[in-house]
């Protein structure tokens, strides 16, 4: 397995709309993309690109979502998870899991359109860690 780039940090937010004045007024951010529903995950999701990754805000789609218990626990949001990519997402499962890494759930398609998967914090450092196929044609 070869892990790739970073390429987003998930942050966890009760509301993407509250969120992006922060980002735009507070951090500088110019290139704010229009947030969009992910129902297949339980999330609303909006990136924010800075110069070299991109910060993914998520919030709850409803009350079921995983994000959602994440919010309930810290009210205010924060930092979900960090993404890296990696060439191929089946290898990429097959080798954690080799290593007897917790993979949450079979890969499905993720908010960049590419397959991804999570590894359970406590076999990454106590970091909730996503893997995403990158991207055909990118970098």
């Amino acid at each position: 397995m070869k892990l790739g780039r970073l390429n987003h940090v998930g942050v966890a937010t009760p509301s993407i709309a509250d969120a992006i004045p922060y980002w735009r007024d507070v951090m500088g951010a110019t290139a704010i993309g229009e947030p969009f529903d992910l129902p297949a995950q339980g999330v609303k999701v909006c990136f924010v690109d800075t110069p070299n990754t991109q910060i993914e805000l998520i919030e709850p789609y409803d009350a079921s979502s995983p994000i959602a218990v994440f919010i309930a626990k810290n009210p205010g949001g924060g930092q979900h998870h960090v993404c890296y990519e990696v060439p191929d997402i089946d290898e990429a499962k097959a080798w954690f899991e080799a290593k007897g890494a917790r993979v949450l759930g079979e890969p499905r398609i993720g908010a960049h359109g590419t397959p991804i998967f999570f590894v359970h914090p406590k076999d990454m450092g106590g970091v909730l860690t996503e893997f995403m196929e990158t991207p055909k044609g990118a970098h």
